[in-house]
């Protein structure tokens, strides 16, 4: 699933091509895509909006229109192509917006996880997904005070709590595990052990991590690309994620792989002491 790092580079890569763009038409082809509202209102309300900015919310791409914001949430594969319009529709190509240079933005999901909501713009800060959703990593108001409070009480793993997107939006499983080997805290210790200096630990780290994969484009791993020729390149800097046999870059000791609720981890067990 697409991370922070991931969706701001789908943002960046998108920018140029819809900005200042008037949807004059759009086709559903999966209802479900549609989260909110029902299909109908959907298509009706979308038409005619300006384009006039397009951003990130943790996970979420944030797409600010005339009187409403299209919130888009790619899952495990959802990514964007634009095609001339009335060409041949792909197998996986869901919901299409027809903009008025003629071009037919797509939005391409071979599993059909991708969610969409078309929220007013005077209540999008105030109802789910945004209303959810935490400080984002860069926020200066996220500080080891913050995260200890939000996680002392807490008896999951802190592998578990750092992909709670209430307490710090954008972080996925990949960069949790980059996250925690960093910290040199193991995945399952219970968040409620976790001490405040270790919060400031992780913080930092989180900031490293993120931003080193802003800079490189995202991870591209399995079958996700950001949308047509944009491919990241964090995967090259991966330090234990997915690397489980091989051996730890800082003590040479072999990474083994967990499960942390039901999530693939890779960690060391000599630099990630229980």
């Amino acid at each position: 699933m697409p991370e922070k790092p991931e969706v701001l580079t789908v943002v960046k890569s998108l920018k140029p091509r819809i900005i200042n763009k008037i949807i004059t038409c759009c086709n559903v082809y999966w209802n479900n895509i549609i989260a909110y509202p029902e299909v109908g209102e959907f298509k009706k309300e979308i038409i005619g909006q300006r384009i006039n900015n397009i951003s990130t919310r943790g996970k979420w791409i944030v797409i600010k229109l005339d009187t409403y914001h299209l919130l888009i949430h790619l899952r495990m594969e959802g990514k964007f192509f634009f095609r001339k319009k009335g060409e041949e529709l792909g197998k996986h190509e869901h919901v299409e917006f027809i903009l008025d240079n003629e071009v037919s933005f797509r939005f391409h999901d071979v599993r059909k996880f991708g969610k969409m909501y078309l929220i007013p713009n005077e209540e999008v800060e105030n109802v789910k997904p945004l209303s959810e959703i935490g400080l984002e990593f860069d926020d200066k108001n996220l500080t080891k005070e913050y995260l200890f409070n939000k996680i002392h009480g807490k008896k999951l793993p802190i592998k578990t709590t750092l992909l709670d997107q209430s307490i710090i939006a954008g972080i996925g499983n990949i960069y949790d595990d980059e996250i925690l080997f960093m910290s040199r805290i193991h995945p399952l210790r219970k968040s409620s052990d976790v001490k405040i200096e270790e919060c400031d630990t992780i913080i930092k780290n989180t900031n490293i991590v993120l931003n080193k994969a802003i800079e490189l484009g995202g991870t591209t791993i399995k079958s996700f690309t950001s949308s047509e020729g944009v491919h990241g390149l964090f995967q090259n800097e991966l330090l234990v994620h997915g690397k489980s046999g091989e051996k730890c870059p800082n003590c040479g000791t072999i990474l083994e792989k967990i499960k942390v609720g039901g999530r693939g981890t890779t960690y060391c067990p000599k630099c990630q002491k229980k």
